[in-house]
């Protein structure tokens, strides 16, 4: 497996912004909020590995958590039962490995 690589401060909130971006067109309009205006994005992790951008994230909506992935060049919703201390030990056990970047 070859090893993650560290993003630049100008790639980091690029990346943080389209996988963003991409997460709100996975959120449906009803049953994960109705006003978007106060969603809060966290990063657990985002490294570059192999030309793809690896990171696990949240999207704090006015109803809802929603987990998202992104790994080998795709971007997945969580099923709802992943859980905040999962997404903080998962985040945890990547900086170990990796350090912690952002």
């Amino acid at each position: 497996m070859e090893k993650a690589e560290k993003l630049s401060g100008d790639q980091l909130k690029e990346v943080k912004e389209i996988l963003a971006n991409t997460a709100v067109s996975e959120l449906e309009d009803g049953e994960d909020f109705v006003d978007l205006a106060y969603t809060k994005v966290e990063f657990g992790y985002i490294y570059l590995r192999e030309d793809h951008y690896e990171s696990l994230f949240k999207m704090v909506t006015d109803r809802k958590t929603a987990f998202f992935a992104a790994q080998r060049g795709s971007l997945m919703r969580l099923q709802d039962t992943f859980t905040e201390e999962q997404f903080q030990g998962v985040t945890q056990q990547m900086k170990q490995l990796h350090g912690d970047w952002l």
